[in-house]
């Protein structure tokens, strides 16, 4: 059994989890634990109070006590709006406080665009345009090139868990551009996970979402890799272990 932790703000896509969870079957173990999301805001200051040392701090001991064997923040903006140097730093703080691998939803983004071999993306953020743009710049500095991004304006993490499929694929559509490789849909607190085969057959490219890559990312640093194509490209690479 690998069980992966995860800190999660508020509430508003937890049950993207144990949908993944079920999704990938074999020997995965999903631990969700929740941290306080203090003001629901896309904005800098929220979103940096948000994930900061002392809200991560706060759910580590659930991730020790649950066996965790990862500790992932899953939340992407909460992490990307620090800067390259600073959700390093987050992430190494983060280690240090859980005594275990760690790593966050904002690099589990860039790592998966690497397995899946693309360097071109296009980002679909429900954010306001400013932090959409910081988002950019995060993946930029990560090596990818951004070939457009899309902003829908929303402030609360709320508002964006009433999304139902079809907003998503709205979205995903209008953030798409004919030279990029994959489209990202960065919000931790967008239901995705059971919209990612439409999402993919409706743009014919990968999309990474938030909830999905976190997972993934979780399990890269467990060395582990599941076979999961209900789950999109990126659960389709070697070497596989077959759900």
């Amino acid at each position: 059994m690998t069980a992966l932790g995860f800190l999660y703000p508020g509430h508003s896509a937890e049950e993207d989890y144990p949908r993944i969870e079920q999704l990938l079957g074999s020997d995965i173990r999903v631990e969700l634990f929740h941290t306080d999301i203090g003001e629901d805001a896309h904005r800098v200051a929220a979103l940096r109070e948000m994930g900061s040392a002392e809200r991560l701090a706060a759910g580590v001991e659930g991730l020790r006590l649950a066996g965790a064997e990862t500790a992932v923040w899953a939340c992407t903006s909460g992490g990307f709006v620090h800067g390259w140097e600073g959700a390093q730093e987050q992430v190494r703080t983060l280690a240090r406080l859980a005594g275990m691998p760690a790593s966050s939803t904002s690099f589990a983004f860039v790592h998966a665009a690497r397995e899946i071999g693309v360097r071109r993306v296009a980002v679909g953020g429900t954010y306001p345009e400013d932090i959409t743009a910081l988002f950019a710049d995060f993946l930029r500095a990560g090596g990818l090139e951004v070939t457009g991004t899309r902003s829908s304006g929303i402030v609360t993490a709320a508002e964006v868990g009433t999304w139902g499929e079809e907003d998503v694929l709205t979205l995903a559509r209008a953030a798409d551009t004919p030279d990029a490789q994959a489209v990202l849909l960065p919000d931790t607190a967008l239901h995705t996970a059971a919209h990612l085969g439409l999402l993919e057959k409706a743009l014919s490219k990968p999309v990474l979402t938030a909830n999905q890559v976190t997972v993934w990312e979780a399990l890269r640093l467990t060395d582990r890799r599941v076979n999961a194509p209900t789950l999109g490209t990126l659960f389709t690479r070697e070497p596989l272990v077959q759900v």
